[in-house]
């Protein structure tokens, strides 16, 4: 049996402002179970960053342990790429920001990854607003150890061998929104139609932007039971915005002229459009965010879309006045200029 891709190519493939076919945004073929929900995540973003024409060597993917970190191999195959250990992914995310502030970052995680062992880390990287995409595959159990149940489990809720969540769930949406996120989504990832527009739209934003993805594990947690599986999800979802995405280059349009709508522009000129569902929603009210997920998973339902989004947002870099050229360009006289500019330090605290 064959796991290598096939290197043929249809001749007339759509390319993009770069001269590139969504086949070079791939990655290597996917050893996920068949029907895996990180699949389908990893199509979205493949298709977001073609659209967005993104230079693939411009994006560093980054991940920790689980099988949603095992998703980045399978798309941008010529992006940069670290698999940390477990739960630690935000803190090299942050050190590799530190030193190339230039690239776009991406970060893949999981429930178990974030909201167990990493938790700790998630809460700092959110809280210091680092500029990047934070995608959380969220599928309740552990998939690569037999179907355990994971902290975002909710409390009564049985995976595939019948065992029962005791524990009240972390709601990793409520817990960026406590922390600090500028840009915060929940989506499914069977509808695909309302996850390209949000991820496209959270690279284009400046700040720290939290993607919460429902992803049902087919193997462990896709059980009448299970909150977490595909039936389940359908039936139970309630927008909160729909975010369409129009790129800076792009006619503006607007597509629902009866919808509340609005138009918010990124910093690097895109507009994001938002529809809402429910005329009292504000999506930049970050408390109302809170209140209304809560609200909605009272009800047995779950709630996607743009929750919130500050579009003025400053990130670490701006915080910290930290300089222009990437930490990995300066010279080694910028870097260690002397003994007598530590001198002129030292005379200045006397």
């Amino acid at each position: 049996m064959s796991y290598r891709k096939p290197q043929f190519r249809h001749p007339r493939l759509e390319v993009n402002d770069l001269g590139l076919t969504h086949r070079d945004y791939e990655g290597a073929l996917s050893t996920l179970c068949a029907g895996c929900g990180h699949d389908a995540i990893t199509a979205a973003v493949t298709q977001a960053c073609a659209e967005l024409s993104l230079p693939p060597h411009r994006v560093a993917k980054i991940s920790g342990i689980g099988c949603s970190s095992k998703a980045p191999n399978y798309f941008l195959n010529h992006a940069h790429g670290f698999n940390t250990v477990h739960g630690r992914m935000p803190s090299v995310a942050t050190g590799a920001n530190m030193a190339n502030r230039d690239l776009i970052y991406l970060g893949m995680s999981g429930d178990g990854d974030s909201a167990s062992i990493g938790f700790g880390q998630f809460a700092h990287v959110v809280r210091r607003r680092l500029n990047m995409l934070y995608i959380v595959a969220n599928n309740g159990v552990y998939g690569l150890t037999k179907g355990q149940l994971a902290a975002t489990a909710e409390l009564g809720m049985k995976n595939k061998s019948g065992e029962a969540s005791l524990f009240t769930d972390i709601d990793l949406c409520v817990s960026a929104l406590q922390f600090g996120a500028t840009f915060v989504a929940r989506s499914f990832s069977g509808d695909k139609a309302q996850l390209v527009p949000l991820i496209k739209a959270a690279i284009s934003h400046k700040g720290f932007a939290f993607i919460d993805i429902i992803s049902p594990c087919v193997t462990f947690n896709n059980t009448p039971e299970s909150t977490r599986s595909y039936d389940y999800v359908h039936d139970h979802i309630v927008t909160a915005a729909v975010a369409d995405f129009v790129p800076v280059k792009q006619e503006i349009r607007c597509e629902n002229s009866d919808a509340d709508s609005e138009d918010i522009c990124l910093h690097d000129g895109s507009i994001l459009r938002l529809s809402r569902i429910q005329p009292d929603y504000d999506a930049h009210d970050r408390l109302h965010a809170m209140a209304r997920i809560e609200q909605v998973k009272a009800e047995g339902k779950i709630l996607t879309g743009l929750m919130y989004i500050d579009p003025e947002a400053d990130d670490y870099h701006e915080i910290n006045q930290t300089t222009d050229t990437p930490l990995n360009a300066l010279k080694q006289e910028t870097l260690c200029p002397g003994n007598h500019v530590l001198q002129t330090i030292n005379d200045s605290f006397r």
